[in-house]
């Protein structure tokens, strides 16, 4: 089954110095029906002005993934980090037991634009850690494994059994991904127009919850980009 998560109904802020569009419900924006899919809490899709962006705040027990798009991500943070992410790069804040971090926009000629995503940890109160790694080279018509339980394919370990790639199509270009008996997968369109299985077609900003299905075939109708969640 593919339900589809179309993107001007997601829930949305505009701070000025913030555009933030809400996948599952966030802060003011609540929507019983959208809490989250499995261990995916949250994503949401920002964009932050030259010179501003989030002050010192805290964060426990959550996996936080930020994948930027465009532009420069500036993070700090209470254990000592202080990096600037470009385009194409990871980071993960698994916050356990407790953590102090900040974000701007890393940039002074252009806004940064990012995907923040949430994903509840298996382990409580775990020892704060952060990485990044680059996905900037990220080859036409593939998918690259981001971030994962084990750490596998040289991407970057969390605290929880989800998967989490990268995914970029040239017009007419197909990804075929098998998911395992039990599990279900969230896809989360950055820009393009792909079908799933044939069933369905989603455009950029789009969600799709996959749940009983065995095999997905992937097609892009344009230039794609997008993140595939696979989820226990």
């Amino acid at each position: 089954m593919i339900t589809v998560r179309n993107a001007q109904d997601r829930g949305y802020a505009d701070h000025g110095w913030l555009q933030s569009y809400h996948t599952f419900s966030f802060a003011d924006y609540y929507d019983p029906r959208f809490m989250g899919f499995r261990s995916l809490r949250v994503i949401n899709e920002d964009r932050v002005a030259v010179g501003k962006g989030f002050g010192l705040h805290p964060h426990n027990d959550m996996e936080i993934i930020s994948y930027v798009v465009s532009g420069a991500l500036e993070h700090k943070d209470s254990m000592g980090s202080h990096e600037i992410m470009q385009a194409g790069e990871v980071q993960r804040i698994s916050a356990g037991s407790g953590i102090m971090h900040s974000e701007y926009c890393g940039s002074k000629d252009e806004p940064v634009h990012f995907l923040q995503i949430w994903i509840m940890p298996d382990e409580q109160n775990v020892r704060p850690e952060y990485a990044q790694a680059s996905f900037s080279d990220i080859e036409p018509d593939s998918m690259v494994l981001i971030a994962s339980k084990t750490a596998r394919y040289n991407s970057i370990a969390i605290h929880q059994d989800a998967d989490v790639y990268a995914a970029k199509l040239k017009e007419g270009g197909v990804i075929n991904h098998d998911v395992a008996r039990g599990r279900g997968v969230w896809i989360q369109m950055i820009e393009g127009e792909l079908s799933i299985n044939n069933e369905k077609t989603i455009y950029t900003g789009d969600g799709a919850a996959i749940e009983n299905v065995d095999h997905l075939m992937l097609v892009a109708s344009k230039d794609t980009h997008f993140l595939l969640f696979d989820l226990k």
